[in-house]
């Protein structure tokens, strides 16, 4: 016990030395903090912790690690998403059931043949954590796992604590239409938009208030952060989420250029170069003549330059593509999917013999509906399309207001 106290005093005096002053605290911090309130949660306890690398403190201590070495708690189970517990995990291949090699806690797959935690492995556990950082989309499984996390944990009485985190869309706007019953699947999972502009505090008690989960829910909030907050604004490192969202402007981006590459074929988002998210490119593209139809538009908190690049990885390896990459000019003025949808509008306009929409599963799948192709088809701008989400999105903005927790 000594040296477990001594790991422990160590690990919390360097936090302390090296910490920098953050506009935001995180919920972790705020639950392992001097004199935390929150602290009774899991005082005592086994605890399970969700968790994945985007799950850390203010300076970067991987969340796992703090429980480990606190001997305020006992870490005794830990349960992986997408990507494993310590991302090495590529995007959409099973995690397996294991051993974390560095704390040496058992680690419970999320994410293969089954995504809830069963009750064989809630069976010792006091408490469960979650703490994972989300990007505000739908199409991001994160959530999907929380909802999962949410039903587990309702079926066997155990608590369930989601250590709060920014939402790096802000905390405003939320775009897009809700998922048809037809469509529900990990990617579209809950009674949301695409982008829903709630952290995942938030998403938790949103979930359970409208499905009826039931479970027995706590959230540790932040302190400090505002629903106007950029990720910049928070004074936060950005810690990479999955393989392809090393940074903030994969974050604010993933969900414009992946939107559109998940509705027309053969166009690439980035993925496969160094700029992954960043690009909306194909084969047949003319980038400056993209440059110039998007820039036309003048849409709000971004940019487009025209690009010529080679991905050396993936699906287009080596293949000489061109096309527009998306450069962030004010974070909370950008409207990531009516962007989408304007540069959706704008290929089947300058491209009208190239540009197929996938198939109605993979766009239901992640539009929620099959609206948006009769919309384009139309002729629809990309203004009146998010009007209709505006019109059809009314119910969701009434119970969404019950579960927020920030000004």
């Amino acid at each position: 016990m000594a040296t477990f106290l001594g790991v422990w005093s160590l690990l919390t005096s360097h936090a302390a030395l090296s910490a920098e002053p953050h506009k935001v605290e995180l919920g972790i911090d705020v639950l392992l903090g001097p004199d935390s309130p929150y602290l009774e949660l899991v005082a005592g306890k086994r605890v399970g912790l969700i968790t994945n690398p985007s799950g850390v403190d203010g300076n970067l201590v991987p969340t796992v690690d703090r429980l480990a070495a606190d001997p305020r708690l006992s870490l005794v189970r830990l349960f992986g998403p997408e990507h494993g517990i310590r991302g090495e995990v590529p995007a959409g291949e099973t995690v397996a059931d294991g051993r974390d090699p560095k704390t040496g806690v058992a680690v419970v797959s999320l994410y293969g043949k089954e995504k809830r935690p069963s009750k064989t492995a809630l069976a010792d556990v006091q408490v469960i954590l979650f703490d994972i950082q989300d990007v505000g989309s739908r199409t991001y499984t994160y959530i999907s796992t929380l909802g999962e996390a949410l039903h587990a944990c309702a079926a066997t009485h155990v608590p369930l604590v989601v250590l709060d985190r920014p939402n790096p869309l802000g905390g405003l706007n939320f775009e897009g239409m809700l998922v048809e019953e037809r469509f529900r699947s990990f990617i579209g999972w809950g009674p949301v938009p695409v982008t829903h502009g709630m952290t995942l505090g938030e998403v938790g008690r949103y979930f359970n208030d409208q499905l009826g989960i039931g479970c027995d829910l706590r959230v540790v909030p932040m302190r400090g952060w505002r629903r106007t907050m950029s990720w910049e604004d928070t004074g936060l490192i950005w810690s990479i989420t999955s393989p392809h969202v090393p940074s903030a402007t994969q974050a604010y981006l993933y969900t414009t250029t992946g939107m559109v590459a998940a509705t027309v074929k053969d166009i690439n988002e980035g993925v496969g170069s160094t700029m992954p998210f960043e690009i909306v490119g194909g084969t047949f593209l003319e980038a400056t003549r993209l440059e110039e139809a998007l820039q036309a538009l003048q849409l709000p908190g971004v940019l487009f330059q025209a690009i010529h690049y080679k991905p050396f990885y993936g699906r287009y390896r080596d293949t000489p593509m061109q096309g527009v990459r998306l450069r962030i000019t004010n974070p909370s003025n950008y409207r990531p999917l009516r962007t989408a949808v304007a540069i959706l509008a704008t290929l089947r306009k300058l491209y009208p013999e190239r540009i197929a929409f996938r198939d109605d599963r993979a766009l239901g799948t992640h539009w929620g509906d099959l609206n948006l192709r009769r919309q384009l088809e139309a002729g629809m701008d990309s203004a009146e399309i998010a009007n209709s989400w505006h019109e059809a999105t009314q119910d969701f903005a009434t119970a969404r207001q019950r579960a927020l927790l920030y000004d």
